[in-house]
């Protein structure tokens, strides 16, 4: 393994952490370019897991390249292939962010107590550390599909690609606390080690502009 994948691993392991997920009242997928995320959600709620899905996402960083239609689109369409009907999902079509992917699951279903919030293994800390800022009470896990980096990382953003968005995800880790975004998380010495390594290595096209 070459020094770079070796230092992007620690953030992967770091940013995944906590995986989980439990019988709820509702299943929040967030969208994002990795319909895996979608699949996965479609086999949770075909074990009953929870009864209902709600599908939020309008485009974001990458996704406003790949399609012509929001994530929250993209994924019902899917959904619906694999045999999910359309009284089992409900669609979010305005959100940009995790806090918005949140907010707005709230204001359509804000008398969920429990819920199962779904994203890319990468965003699993993220959604996590959101959570307690935008719908606080809420007894809420985060899961995502298991897949392994480098090996499985999606070819619509490859290894690279993914690389500079977890970059971008401990920086916001870092800076949105003092924002109001998230809640406060100490970053490992390893962790900050290795996000520097590869900001040095020049994969910095997700950091936060004017806050390194």
């Amino acid at each position: 393994m070459t020094p770079t994948l070796r230092h992007a691993t620690v953030l992967w392991n770091f940013l995944g952490a906590g995986r989980q997920h439990n019988d709820c009242e509702l299943i929040v997928v967030c969208g994002s370019y990795d319909l895996r995320v979608c699949d996965y959600a479609c086999q949770l709620l075909k074990k009953g897991v929870a009864p209902h899905l709600l599908f939020t996402g309008n485009t974001g960083n990458w996704t406003k390249h790949l399609w012509e239609r929001t994530e929250a689109d993209i994924f019902a369409q899917r959904a619906m292939i694999q045999g999910v009907s359309p009284d089992q999902f409900t669609l979010e079509s305005r959100a940009t962010n995790f806090a918005e992917n949140i907010a707005f699951a709230r204001e359509l279903f804000p008398d969920v107590r429990r819920a199962t919030f779904l994203t890319k293994p990468n965003s699993i800390r993220r959604v996590a550390l959101t959570l307690p800022v935008q719908w606080p009470g809420l007894e809420a896990w985060v899961d995502a599909p298991s897949f392994g980096f480098p090996g499985e990382v999606s070819n619509l953003i490859g290894v690279l690609g993914l690389i500079d968005e977890m970059v971008g995800d401990i920086h916001r880790i870092m800076v949105y606390p003092s924002l109001g975004f998230q809640a406060e998380q100490v970053i490992p010495e390893e962790v900050e080690a290795a996000w520097c390594y590869l900001i040095e290595q020049g994969f910095d096209h997700h950091l936060i502009k004017g806050r390194h």
